[in-house]
């Protein structure tokens, strides 16, 4: 335990912060999720479960380009799509509920 706090202090780059924070928005999306779910006593997926998924996705992905990950790069370059096109349903129906 006294070795992780300088393993930490020497891995800690702006880098890092900028992975931990595209991760840290990624896992919001599950809470926002979960506590949409428990207030509604059924599984629901709410609006903003696609804009964590992709603020958090993109940060990631850039991370990983900067990295040089090709595994996350694939992974989150595809995540990212999906989410924009889940976003891009999500506009499209509320511009037809208002016309």
């Amino acid at each position: 335990m006294q070795n992780i706090i300088p393993w930490i202090v020497a891995h800690l780059t702006l880098w890092t912060l900028v992975g931990l924070f595209g991760q840290a928005l990624f896992m919001m999306r599950f809470i926002v999720q979960w506590i949409a779910s428990e207030r509604a006593k059924q599984s629901v997926m709410p609006e903003i479960f696609w804009y964590f998924s992709l603020g958090g996705g993109l940060i990631v992905f850039i991370y990983a380009v900067h990295q040089q990950d090709l595994v996350f790069m694939l992974g989150q370059g595809l995540g990212v799509f999906i989410y924009l096109r889940n976003i891009y349903f999500i506009r499209k129906r509320g511009s037809a509920a208002d016309a």
